[in-house]
């Protein structure tokens, strides 16, 4: 698969940290969390038709983020972002809020659960696969997937081809899955200088 120019950029990125030897300990790349966090509804009745993926896990380590690794992330990020159709909750179900994996179509957090399972299936520990809420910065919410590796948190994103840190977003961060699944969520501790509208509720 060829990478587009930003695609490359962002490897080059990577691989200059990788030579800086960024250290996994450094606060900006990872998203500082709080206490636990109510769990979105639509993520609630998605685990009581999915129990098998909404089991508690035992934390591991960050995966390693490696080319091998980065090279996967886009192809994941591409194929779903292009082969899934947009649409609203209300459009597929009559209701406001209803996590699934799409069949042809989703809306924001059906991509991120499908990206998610397409990674467990290859290989990265779920442990560092977390679905995250934010806001737009027109107040919209909406979900994304969060990719916790030995250089940072990446991010996932149906409305973006490109994979940032999630400082590099224009999102708001509310919270995400906790790295211990089951239905725990927390809290996301946003200190950046993020201009977000009116809030909305996430979908």
């Amino acid at each position: 698969m060829q990478r587009n120019r930003m695609s490359t950029l962002h490897l080059a990125a990577v691989a200059s940290m990788m030579g800086l030897g960024v250290s996994a300990a450094s606060a900006s790349v990872y998203m500082p969390t709080g206490g636990y966090a109510s769990q979105p509804i639509g993520h609630y009745e998605f685990c009581q038709r999915e129990p098998a993926d909404c089991r508690e896990i035992r934390p591991v380590k960050p995966v390693e983020m490696t080319r091998d690794l980065w090279a996967l992330l886009l192809d994941v990020n591409k194929k779903v972002n292009t082969s899934v159709i947009p649409r609203t909750d209300m459009q597929m179900w009559g209701v406001e809020e209803y996590w699934s994996y799409p069949d042809l179509y989703g809306d924001c957090e059906d991509y991120a659960l499908e990206k998610r399972r397409l990674l467990i299936e290859a290989g990265v520990p779920a442990s560092s696969l977390l679905i995250a809420v934010v806001l737009q910065p027109n107040g919209d919410g909406h979900a994304v997937l969060a990719v916790t590796t030995s250089m940072g948190d990446f991010i996932l994103d149906n409305m973006d081809s490109r994979i940032l840190l999630w400082t590099e977003t224009s999102y708001r961060f509310l919270k995400r899955q906790s790295e211990r699944g089951g239905h725990r969520w927390v809290s996301i501790e946003d200190g950046r200088d993020v201009v977000v509208g009116s809030v909305q509720s996430s979908r």
